[in-house]
């Protein structure tokens, strides 16, 4: 029991962030982005934007694909249901 409340806690921080929320109500709308391209949509440099990025990644909330230079991101196919009930309220 101990494991799941760990797992929740850590999407549940993972989500409690405005820029956070708006980086995945950009992917649920495009599907599939740059950093480049969500750090300007958001209005955040590159380097924060990155740094939401792989606070929503470390909590398996979107996955990251390098494709040649470039590191692109989507929602998770299968997210933690906490995390994918936030998602569709976006």
């Amino acid at each position: 029991m101990n494991s799941i409340m760990k797992n929740l806690e850590r999407v549940l921080k993972a989500l409690a962030n405005k820029r956070r929320l708006a980086i995945l109500q950009y992917l649920k709308k495009v599907k599939s982005a740059t950093v480049g391209d969500i750090a300007a949509h958001i209005k955040v440099s590159f380097t924060a934007t990155s740094k939401h990025l792989g606070k929503l990644s470390a909590a398996d909330i979107v996955e990251r694909e390098q494709r040649r230079l470039e590191m692109w991101y989507s929602l998770a196919e299968h997210p933690h249901p906490a995390a994918r009930n936030i998602i569709n309220f976006l």
